[in-house]
């Protein structure tokens, strides 16, 4: 009689140093900007690994962390911006540690999206 099973093994390679499953991320987000001309910028961002399509994820991440991924307590960074008015729709959905997220705002302009968002919606 043959009996097979992974279990025992993987068990036994992980106690030995080897491979285990994959760090699942606590924080998950999709990152989405819309601008009148119907150009649509999307970026994922994950944090606790930090990683995703963010151009700027590191930054994100710490200036979600401060304030515990809650948008509305995101403290805006001093930076010049034009006072052309081409409004952006932005939208995040997805997790932070555990907690569903959904945030939607609009902005003057793209600079505007990103300085009031510390860098958070700078896609």
């Amino acid at each position: 009689m043959v009996f097979s099973s992974f279990a025992p093994v993987a068990a036994a390679l992980i106690g030995f140093g080897g491979v285990a499953a994959p760090h699942v991320p606590e924080s998950m987000l999709q990152l989405t900007m819309h601008e009148t001309s119907g150009r649509v910028t999307s970026a994922s961002l994950t944090c606790d690994p930090t990683g995703g399509t963010h151009r700027h994820r590191d930054a994100a991440c710490a200036t979600l962390a401060a304030v515990d991924g809650d948008f509305s307590r995101i403290a805006p960074r001093r930076q010049k911006c034009t006072m052309i008015y081409s409004p952006v729709d932005v939208t995040a959905v997805g997790s932070w540690r555990g907690t569903p997220v959904t945030y939607r705002a609009t902005y003057p302009n793209k600079c505007a999206a990103d300085s009031q968002s510390n860098g958070v919606f700078a896609l």
